[in-house]
C-alpha cells in the first residue's frame, strides 16, 4: 500500500443478494396488527416487509402517531386493510429473522438532491457548515419542485442553481416512470431499483475533495462515466480506469483490510488491542493494554492506560465503519481514574465519529468504565456478508468435547439394544476419537456394556465426520457384522503411507486408512514413503503388519541413517507423547 494510504471504509455488495435498501414496491398488505402499530407488507420477497404507524404516509389523511400524548387521527386498523395495495420503499434491509423495514414516505436520490413527492419544502444536510447551507438553500429556492418537497446532500457543495434544476428534472422524469410502473404492475412488484454499489458510493460520496476514483472494471468505469457526465461533468477527468497487472486490491492493501475484519482482535501501535465480540442484541468491545506496559522509567499507571484508551477511541471508530457494525455497541475501555482522562477519551471518539456518514448516537462514559453507543443498522455489516453460520458448532463457536459425546453414545448403545432386542451384533457410524474413547479409554467403556446387553458393537468413521454424529450401518450376526466391519483380513497385503513414528517402539511406525490405525513393524525409517505392507492381526480400530520384503537394513553403530538423520528426529519427537493414545490402540486390538 502506498505510504500514507489506509482503508476508511468498505462496502461489499453480492450480484445474487444485493442490498434492497432505497427499492420501491407495490406491495400488499398481508395483515395489521393494532397492538403493534405496524403492519405486514407482502412485497415479492422471503419475508414480509414491516411498516409501523410513524412510516404511513398518506396526503391529506392525519395519522395518530406513536408517543404523541392526545394525539388525534386515524389509527393504523383504519388506515390499512388486510389485500389494501400501497407503495413503499425499503429503509432497512432484512436482518436476520426481520423482514424489510418499509416506509409510505417515498425519496428518489439523485447526486446532489433527495426528492420526495410526498415531502414539502427544502431541507439542507447538517454535515454543511451554516453560511454554505444558506447558499445552497437560496440557490435551490426557486426550483420547481411539483407540489413536492427535496433535500440538499452534503454532496450538493458549491453547486449551482442550474446544477439543481437540471437534476430535479432528472428525478421527477424517474418518478413519473415509477408511477406509471406502479399503476401498471400487479402487487406485489418492483417499480423502481436503487443503483447498484459502485453508482450509489460514487453519488453518495464522491466529491472534489477526493483526488479520484480508481476502477479496474471497463464497463463500471463507462458507468460512472456515464453517469458524471450527466451529474457533474467537472469530475469526469478524476474517474480513472486501472490496468496495472498488479491487482488493484493488493496494490493498495485492500484484500488485507477485509481479512482483518474478521478477526476478533483488532492489535493497537502501541501494544495494546481490542477484541470485538458479536452478540444478537448488541457488539461488546473491549479494550486491553496488551504489552504496553508505558514508556521511560518515570512510566504511571494512569498515562499508560489514557494512552492506550485515546489509542483505542480511534481505532474503535475505524472498525466501526470498516466492518460496518450496527445496533446497540458497548465499549469498556480500561478504567481510568481522571476525569480530564475520561473527558479526554470521549472527546476523542465523538471526534471520530463526526467522520461517520451513518447517524450514531453516544452516552457518557458510565461509572463502569463502559460507553454505550448506537449506530443505525441499514444493511448487513462485512462480517455477515463474508461468512456463514459454522455448520458444525451452528454459529456458537464451541462443539462438543469426544468425552462428552463418548458417554452419550453409551447411552444410545443401551437404548438400541432395548429397541432392537434380535440383532446379536450392530456396526456404528461415529467419529474415530469417539470410537477410540469407547474401546480403549479408561475403564474400556464398551466392553463394560457388551457384558452387560449381551451383544457385540463395532464402529466405522472417517475424520470428515461431526463429532456427535451417530448412526446405524449395519445390523445382524456377529460374523456378518464382523464380516463388514473389519477393514482387512489377516494375511492381506495393502499399500499404505508410513505416516506417523510408534509411541513406543523406536523401530516401528504407523499408518491411518480412514481413520483405522495400522502399526507397521520395522517402519520407523520409512516416515513419508508408501509401502506395502501384510496385516498380520486385526482388531475393532486398529491393526498389526509388517512390511513385505522385509524391513530396511539398519545403519552400522555410529553410522547416520539415510535421510541425514530426519527420520531419528522424527522419531524421537513422537517419543516425547502426544499421541499414544492411538499407539495404545493398535497394541490393545493386537491382544484381542
Amino acid at each position: 500500500m502506498p505510504q500514507g494510504w489506509r482503508v476508511g471504509e468498505l462496502y461489499i455488495e453480492r450480484r445474487w443478494s444485493r442490498s434492497i435498501v432505497g427499492n420501491i414496491y407495490k406491495g400488499r398488505v398481508d395483515n395489521v396488527l393494532p397492538g403493534l402499530e405496524a403492519a405486514f407488507v407482502d412485497i415479492g420477497i422471503e419475508k414480509n416487509g414491516f411498516l409501523h404507524v410513524d412510516d404511513i404516509v398518506i396526503p391529506g389523511v392525519e395519522i395518530a402517531r406513536r408517543g404523541r400524548a392526545g394525539s388525534k387521527g386515524q389509527r393504523i386498523g383504519q388506515l390499512l386493510k388486510p389485500g389494501q395495495e400501497i407503495i413503499a420503499q425499503v429503509v432497512k434491509d432484512p436482518l436476520k429473522t426481520k423482514g424489510a423495514r418499509l416506509s409510505m414516505q417515498l425519496s428518489i436520490a439523485g447526486r446532489y438532491l433527495v426528492y420526495v413527492p410526498q415531502g414539502e419544502g427544502i431541507g439542507v444536510s447538517r454535515r454543511l457548515e451554516d453560511s454554505e447551507r444558506d447558499k445552497l438553500r437560496r440557490r435551490a429556492g426557486k426550483i420547481d419542485l411539483r407540489g413536492g418537497g427535496a433535500i440538499i446532500r452534503t454532496a450538493a457543495r458549491g453547486a449551482s442553481r442550474e446544477d439543481f434544476e437540471r437534476e430535479i428534472k432528472y428525478l421527477h422524469k424517474l418518478h413519473e416512470i415509477l408511477q406509471k410502473r406502479a399503476e401498471e404492475s400487479p402487487a406485489p412488484a418492483l417499480v423502481f431499483q436503487e443503483a447498484d454499489l459502485s453508482v450509489r458510493v460514487v453519488r453518495d460520496i464522491f466529491s472534489a475533495d477526493f483526488e479520484r476514483a480508481i476502477v479496474d472494471d471497463e464497463k463500471q468505469h463507462g458507468r460512472l462515466i456515464s453517469f458524471f457526465t450527466r451529474t457533474a461533468p467537472e469530475l469526469v477527468e478524476r474517474v480513472e480506469l486501472y490496468k496495472d497487472e498488479e491487482p488493484l486490491f493488493e496494490r493498495y492493501g485492500v484484500d488485507a483490510v477485509v481479512q482483518s475484519t474478521l478477526s476478533r482482535r483488532v492489535d493497537l501501535p502501541s501494544g495494546g488491542y481490542l477484541m470485538i465480540d458479536y452478540a444478537e442484541a448488541m457488539t461488546v468491545i473491549d479494550i486491553n493494554s496488551g504489552s504496553f506496559t508505558g514508556r521511560g522509567k518515570g512510566a504511571r499507571l494512569e498515562d499508560t492506560i489514557s494512552k492506550t484508551n485515546l489509542e483505542a477511541a480511534e481505532e474503535v471508530v475505524r472498525q466501526l465503519r470498516l466492518r460496518d457494525i450496527g445496533g446497540i455497541i458497548v465499549i469498556d475501555f480500561i478504567d481510568m481514574a481522571r476525569a480530564r482522562n475520561r473527558d479526554a477519551v470521549l472527546k476523542t471518539l465523538r471526534k471520530m465519529l463526526d467522520e461517520d456518514r451513518t447517524k450514531t448516537y453516544v452516552m457518557e462514559i458510565s461509572p463502569l468504565g463502559l460507553v454505550e453507543m448506537t449506530r443505525q443498522n441499514v444493511t448487513d455489516g462485512v462480517r455477515e456478508i463474508l461468512t456463514k453460520a459454522c455448520p458444525t458448532c451452528g454459529g456458537e463457536g464451541v462443539v462438543l468435547s469426544e468425552e462428552t459425546v463418548a458417554i452419550e453414545v453409551e447411552r444410545k448403545l443401551r437404548d438400541l439394544v432395548v429397541e432392537r432386542p434380535e440383532p446379536e451384533a450392530f456396526l456404528i457410524q461415529v467419529h474415530p476419537r469417539v470410537s477410540n474413547l469407547l474401546i480403549n479409554g479408561p475403564g474400556q467403556p464398551l466392553l463394560e456394556i457388551e457384558r452387560e446387553v449381551d451383544r457385540h458393537f463395532h464402529f466405522e468413521g472417517s475424520e470428515a465426520l461431526p463429532i456427535d454424529h451417530f448412526g446405524v450401518l449395519m445390523e445382524g450376526t456377529r460374523s456378518e457384522v464382523e464380516e463388514r466391519a473389519l477393514p482387512f483380513r489377516e494375511g492381506e497385503e495393502v499399500h499404505v503411507t508410513i505416516e506417523e513414528p510408534h509411541m513406543y517402539e523406536e523401530d516401528d511406525a504407523v499408518a491411518k486408512v480412514d481413520g483405522y490405525v495400522i502399526s507397521v513393524e520395522g517402519a520407523g525409517p520409512l516416515i513419508g514413503e508408501k509401502r506395502m505392507v501384510r496385516i498380520e492381526s486385526v482388531g475393532r480400530s486398529a491393526a498389526t503388519a509388517s512390511l513385505v520384503g522385509g524391513p530396511p537394513p539398519k545403519a552400522e553403530e555410529g553410522e547416520p541413517e539415510e535421510g541425514d538423520g530426519q527420520a531419528a528426529a522424527r522419531r524421537r519427537r513422537g517419543r516425547r507423547g502426544g499421541r499414544g493414545r492411538r499407539r495404545a490402540t493398535a497394541e490393545a486390538e493386537t491382544s484381542e
